[in-house]
């Protein structure tokens, strides 16, 4: 059985890289209005700062030690070849970084193989435009570091009557989305970009981000790992914790992240 007392990793230097990313996100963020942009073979956009974020992470998570990467923009090492791995999407939303809307993130999770699954452990979200990190997992406690300050965070789900608090994508929106909603009764919708989503509802200003659209791992898992940390859950279609195939299927199914497991038969019916 893992635990998680075996893991020696200086956290705060996962959090130091993941926001000198961010950095160096930001230099060609503001630089220009004009962006460079190709398209991969999946006909998504891929930006001259998701080569240089992903650039300086590798190269500077390959100091630490030679733990394989597996990043959006290419892997380091084979991952099959030990129990954890590095999962990076350097800029996670480039969409949003091309529509200059300020919601991105640099995401890294540190990986634990079981089997041919696996799970995060830890993570870090950086908001490079707000200067916000979410970081924490099962090893530490989920905190939040902003400009303002750094503090331990928590779900915080609503009671009734209040109204349960939705986050959605901007841009994924579909018929399940809307069945869903329409099952919480009373609610209200913020709509946001990355993994954003995710981290709001670990520092407790949201309750439910439901996913219907397609993802890949690297999209959510460092997030999952800050919720987890703060005391929320992620789970598949049959309800069960999300775990994540790193190796030959990146897709992962809908998923759901909740601030406490109310809505998870709900969720499960609508599968």
């Amino acid at each position: 059985m893992f635990n998680w007392r075996d893991v020696i990793l200086d956290f705060e230097k996962i959090v130091e890289i993941a926001e000198l990313a961010g950095e160096a996100i930001l230099e060609i963020y503001n630089r220009s209005n004009e962006i460079e942009i190709k398209h991969k073979g999946d006909n998504s956009p891929l930006t001259e700062a998701d080569l240089a974020a992903h650039n300086l992470i590798v190269q500077e998570l390959k100091k630490i030690d030679q733990t394989p990467i597996v990043s959006e923009e290419g892997n380091e090492g084979d991952p099959l070849s030990t129990d954890t791995c590095w999962l990076v999407d350097p800029l996670d939303g480039t969409k949003e970084f091309i529509k200059k809307n300020g919601m991105f993130t640099v995401n890294i999770a540190l990986m634990r193989r079981n089997k041919d699954r696996w799970n995060p452990i830890f993570g870090v979200v950086h908001a490079p435009v707000t200067k916000t990190t979410w970081f924490g997992g099962v090893v530490i406690p989920s905190e939040r570091r902003g400009p303002e300050g750094t503090g331990l965070m928590m779900v915080n789900p609503s009671m009734p009557p209040n109204p349960v608090r939705l986050v959605a994508s901007g841009t994924h929106r579909g018929e399940k989305d809307e069945l869903f909603a329409q099952k919480l009764g009373n609610y209200d919708l913020v709509r946001m970009g990355s993994s954003l989503k995710a981290c709001i509802v670990a520092e407790g200003s949201a309750d439910l981000y439901p996913r219907f659209g397609p993802t890949s791992c690297w999209d959510i898992a460092a997030a999952h790992a800050v919720v987890s940390g703060a005391g929320g859950i992620v789970v598949d279609p049959s309800g069960k914790n999300l775990d994540y195939d790193v190796i030959e299927n990146i897709l992962n199914p809908y998923f759901l992240v909740a601030a406490d497991n109310r809505w998870t038969e709900d969720w499960v019916k609508l599968q």
